[in-house]
């Protein structure tokens, strides 16, 4: 039987959202407050649309609508956003398995687009990492310490900012990344000069528990708590403009670590457990090589010469 109030804990959308990562709530829910304004006629929001009324049609129309105004990629995660919380609709109970089944199926959209971001070429990084040594704070040694992170072991920004002092272990060189995406966590290992940047970075912060990157004041004070994703960005962006870079972003470094396996010759099965890709298919999306690691590749192949 339908009710058309439900409590907090029966709202299919906030079960929803829960179920997912943290970084992908924000988006996801941007994309139920779309697909909720448009089916209601902007009368009703993601919480108190009455998603468990939606049937094939309502989202054949939400997926004519959306791909009138987005690129491929955006229909498609606004769409599995809206089969996410169809989920929840029929698991609560609210929807027969039936319903829910025709409603859910609704094809992604197809196409492709020119991929998102870059990937640093080495000069860049050297010169990211000459900007961090001119600084003789603690921020330089911090901040190169993040770069080691960020391009050494191609975590995410949100990952970073929630490592723990006690999830790097000095012995091996390893980081455990407890907060990954889907609440998954995996072992990255940083190289020997990477290792030696966070160690130096410690040097300055302390062993006190706590965050392993933090805030530093303007007299060089180590402040024990976590720094934000929006902290971290204008830190790398400071960075950037004081190493006279190309703009980029935390997650164009995620690309580059992927990109620079890749071309070193990885198993891109090995890449892919290393960046915590649920995905194969995510870990080649972020591979940025151009032509010439196309025509370095044939040069492996022989052919036989006429006779």
């Amino acid at each position: 039987m339908e009710r058309s109030r439900r409590r907090n804990d029966d709202n299919p959308a906030r079960l929803y959202l829960a179920s997912i990562g943290q970084g992908s709530q924000w988006g996801m829910r941007q994309a139920l407050e779309t697909i909720a304004q448009f089916l209601s006629d902007d009368r009703q929001d993601a919480e108190s649309f009455p998603w468990w009324k939606v049937r094939y049609r309502d989202s054949a129309a939400v997926r004519t609508f959306l791909a009138k105004r987005y690129k491929p990629s955006t229909v498609n995660k606004m769409l599995s956003a809206l089969r996410g919380v169809l989920k929840q609709s029929w698991r609560l109970g609210y929807m027969d398995a039936d319903t829910y089944q025709r409603a859910a199926d609704v094809e992604n959209l197809r196409g492709s687009t020119v991929p998102r971001g870059r990937a640093l070429a080495g000069g860049e990084l050297a010169q990211l990492f000459g900007a961090c040594a001119a600084d003789a704070t603690p921020k330089g040694t911090r901040d190169a310490a993040m770069l080691s992170v960020f391009y050494g072991c191609g975590v995410r920004r949100g990952e970073l900012a929630r490592l723990d002092v006690d999830d790097f272990r000095p012995e091996d060189c390893s980081i455990i990344v407890r907060h990954g995406k889907r609440r998954k966590q995996r072992t990255v290992y940083l190289s020997e000069c990477g290792c030696r940047h966070v160690k130096a970075w410690l040097g300055d912060r302390g062993d006190d528990p706590g965050p392993l990157f933090c805030p530093v004041s303007q007299t060089g004070d180590v402040r024990i708590r976590p720094l934000r994703g929006e902290s971290i960005a204008y830190i790398l962006r400071r960075r950037q403009e004081q190493a006279g870079s190309e703009p980029f972003s935390p997650h164009d470094l995620r690309r580059s670590f992927v990109t620079k396996l890749l071309d070193a010759g990885e198993d891109v099965f090995t890449v892919q457990k290393l960046a915590g890709h649920a995905d194969v298919k995510t870990t080649v999306r972020y591979d940025r090589r151009d032509e010439t690691a196309k025509r370095r590749a044939v040069r492996h192949l022989h052919i036989p010469e006429a006779r």
